[in-house]
């Protein structure tokens, strides 16, 4: 049992006790990971009956899907080095009557993955609250791990961000400074990396990183200033959820990446996972339906980037 816990509970002191950084900070070949987004356990029937406050009390579709994601990756070889779910890991809102059956049941589900292909957990929204507080967040820490940590995986820097803080952290200002402060001192570490990529549920920005503030992204001044950080850090891309549609676009050369969900899909996108490769010289990456990951596995052109050394 308490194995079992620590597998979801690895993100603690601000880093990833999976992988030790004396280990993982020299490049070494290229790999892949494959990042998921919004499971959102309750979303579907919610979404369906038009009642996305207080519906959600079956998630009976988003276990499926879950398990298929599970056993899609399980299949895989090689093994990807992780698998990062950026948020949204179910729909209960902290406080609300399912919240605690969805997370188990969706603990349920994941400890059936690998046990060597680490699981890397983001805060999304409804995981910690739209109007975060630090009982929220630390609840969400009990549960899942830190709510923001650096680790190292094959010579790539990675950064995972609650991106909450930065939508509205009016009823816990302190815990975003101590992120603004924290995330300073990564991004000095940055400057020395091959690559670097980051993690949070709230997209910078979903096509131009001039569009409108909305839900779905952060708002402008917030965004700017934390782009141009990331672009003087030599940060490559940013991996992010929340939309439950893919899109993305450019800063200067950060690629903004934004996938759809394992979850309800709120667009055209089928439930799928993104499959990211890291090479040497770039960052490649392409959004898999369950299905096809499922029966079809990685594609040729891309397992071939993985085998270069």
């Amino acid at each position: 049992m308490a194995e079992e816990r620590d597998m979801f509970l690895r993100a603690r002191g601000r880093t990833l006790s999976a992988f030790r950084e004396d280990d993982e900070c020299q490049w070494k070949a290229p790999f892949y990971f494959i990042q998921g987004a919004d499971p959102q356990f309750g979303l579907m029937k919610a979404w369906a009956i038009g009642d996305c406050g207080n519906g959600g009390d079956e998630w009976e579709e988003e276990i499926k899907l879950t398990e298929q994601a599970v056993q899609a990756i399980n299949q895989l070889n090689p093994k990807p080095k992780f698998f990062v779910l950026c948020g949204d890991l179910i729909h209960g809102m902290p406080g609300t009557q399912w919240r605690k059956d969805q997370e188990q049941d969706l603990k349920n589900v994941l400890k059936n993955i690998d046990q060597d292909i680490p699981l890397v957990f983001v805060s999304g929204n409804h995981d910690i609250g739209n109007v975060p507080t630090p009982e929220t967040i630390d609840d969400y820490c009990k549960h899942w791990g830190d709510d923001y940590f650096s680790f190292w995986v094959g010579g790539v820097f990675f950064l995972v961000l609650n991106s909450q803080l930065y939508f509205d952290s009016s009823k816990c200002p302190e815990l975003k400074q101590a992120q603004d402060e924290w995330l300073n001192a990564q991004l000095a570490v940055a400057e020395k990396c091959k690559h670097v990529i980051v993690f949070q549920h709230i997209p910078l920005f979903l096509q131009n990183p001039d569009e409108d503030h909305d839900y779905f992204n952060l708002e402008k001044s917030v965004r700017h200033e934390l782009m141009e950080k990331f672009h003087k850090a030599g940060i490559k891309a940013v991996f992010s959820g929340h939309y439950h549609r893919n899109a993305g676009g450019y800063y200067k050369d950060l690629e903004m990446v934004v996938s759809s969900a394992i979850g309800c899909q709120l667009g055209e996108d089928t439930h799928g996972l993104r499959v990211v490769i890291v090479t040497a010289e770039k960052i490649v990456h392409k959004y898999c339906s369950l299905n096809d990951l499922s029966s079809q596995g990685i594609e040729k052109e891309l397992m071939d980037l993985i085998k270069q050394n």
